[in-house]
């Protein structure tokens, strides 16, 4: 077996696993029981998990988890892409995870309220800059190194940071600036 093929081995069982659908919730036996029940199970697991909180607006919230699952699906395209050696499909699907101005303005906004989730959010694009390099350059090992470095900047970000969704004043108190009126980041 090629060292390309036992490198991307790990990658696809990693995607397959992320791509899985969660299993239903169970049913709540009632409103009046479930309502209060469930805030503090998510009370007690926000106490459990100690990574760094970036406050977002609900909005803000939504369209970074939006973001999240279509820099998965770019990865999966990137992995789908170098299997079959298609270099332009590897720097098409890169492209959409890689630095633009209007990602770095995304990444800022987002970022307001967490110092240093920007320089981190940024990183992850510039990393994946590299694939992008590789792929014009046509070359397979090089592509697969640096989706890697790329993919090891999504695991510590998320291996540090956590969503704090919050309400306008409380965005406003920690971020010292009011609250967009318009969708977030775009």
């Amino acid at each position: 077996m090629s060292r390309a093929v036992l490198v991307l081995i790990p990658i696809v069982a990693v995607l397959a696993a992320c791509s899985r659908e969660s299993p239903p919730a169970p049913a709540a036996t009632s409103s009046v029981t479930a309502a209060p029940s469930a805030a503090s199970a998510a009370d007690a697991l926000d106490r459990m998990d100690t990574r760094a909180p970036v406050p977002l607006l609900p909005m803000m919230a939504n369209h970074q988890k939006q973001n999240m699952r279509d820099h998965l699906v770019a990865v999966q395209e990137i992995v789908a892409a170098i299997a079959t050696d298609d270099f332009a499909g590897v720097e098409r699907a890169a492209g959409r995870i890689g630095f633009s101005e209007q990602m770095g303005q995304t990444c800022t906004h987002m970022g307001a309220g967490a110092p240093g989730f920007t320089e981190q959010a940024l990183n992850f694009h510039h990393t994946a800059d590299r694939i992008s390099a590789a792929a014009r350059d046509r070359d397979r090992a090089r592509v697969l190194t640096e989706l890697g470095a790329t993919l090891q900047t999504c695991t510590s970000c998320h291996a540090a940071w956590k969503q704090q969704v919050v309400d306008e004043p409380t965005w406003t108190r920690l971020t010292s600036s009011a609250p967009p009126t318009h969708g977030a980041g775009h």
